[in-house]
């Protein structure tokens, strides 16, 4: 029977070990602090503690992603180990797996999943249950390995498994995801906010719902995927005059063609999404 480690025991990381852990796999893990292994064994996500990357078969790298490059160039890992990284950028990270000969297989993935809490605490057996899951794909990726990939995946509740390039992960996901973030903790910078109470419904707490990023996790995230978020938060700007044009100089006109062109948008996603 093949041996599973995962290297973080955040909510990701304690998650993939609840999740491998319900499905039969048998899994140590590598935490950063004694707390957070102990918090895995108690919950039944890990049977104990990994000591050597190289006595397993499989590895799930779910640290942020300095440390995600720094385990892939320089972990001890087992001859032929399949090594799967879970970070939220993935052109930087994939480099750094074929910038040199490795002796282990490289799958990369990314859980789309989680909470506004972080830790272990936050994690559960079941957060992936139905979520989507991104395989990237490299020119050197093997198509076996991704269909052992898969069946892990699935195993582990997920949903849609979508597959594509590092490259265009990146690009998707720094609207998606990164810029959203970016965009809800620039909006609760407003003045405003202060004594809101009262005065909110459904759209305030949608857009204030991801604004308590973690500065320690997100700025390197952003610093990895820079060119695309600039991109992407640039055409963000430049939509924004166009309302900010209309509503300065009367133009009621524009500013309703504005809405209206979103609101079709936004009914074509909907649509796509059903």
């Amino acid at each position: 029977m093949k041996k599973f480690a995962v290297v973080g025991l955040g909510i990701i990381g304690g998650s993939i070990c609840g999740a491998l852990t319900r499905a039969g796999y048998s899994v140590d893990g590598f935490g950063r602090s004694r707390a957070s292994v102990d918090y895995a064994i108690k919950a039944g996500y890990i049977q104990k503690e990994g000591t050597s990357l190289a006595d397993y078969d499989v590895v799930f790298i779910a640290v942020p992603p300095y440390a995600t490059m720094d385990y892939l160039r320089n972990g001890a890992f087992k001859n032929d180990a399949l090594v799967l990284d879970i970070c939220g950028v993935k052109s930087v990270v994939e480099n750094a797996v074929y910038e040199t000969p490795r002796n282990y297989r490289y799958v990369g993935l990314h859980p789309m999943a989680g909470k506004e809490t972080s830790g272990i605490a936050s994690a559960s057996p079941t957060l992936f249950d139905g979520a989507n899951v991104i395989i990237t794909h490299a020119n050197q990726t093997k198509d076996e390995d991704v269909a052992e990939v898969k069946n892990y995946l699935k195993a582990m509740g997920f949903g849609k498994i979508v597959e594509c390039t590092a490259e265009e992960h990146d690009k998707k996901i720094a609207l998606t995801s990164q810029l959203a973030h970016i965009v809800s903790n620039a909006y609760v910078k407003s003045p405003q906010v202060k004594g809101y109470e009262g005065f909110t419904g459904g759209s305030f707490q949608d857009m204030t719902r991801i604004a308590g990023v973690d500065e320690r996790v997100w700025t390197p995230l952003y610093a990895c995927n820079r060119e695309n978020i600039i991109a992407e938060l640039s055409g963000l700007i430049d939509n924004l005059s166009v309302y900010l044009t209309a509503l300065q100089s009367g133009d009621d006109e524009a500013l309703s063609n504005a809405l209206k062109e979103g609101r079709l948008i936004r009914e074509t996603i909907k649509r796509n999404n059903e």
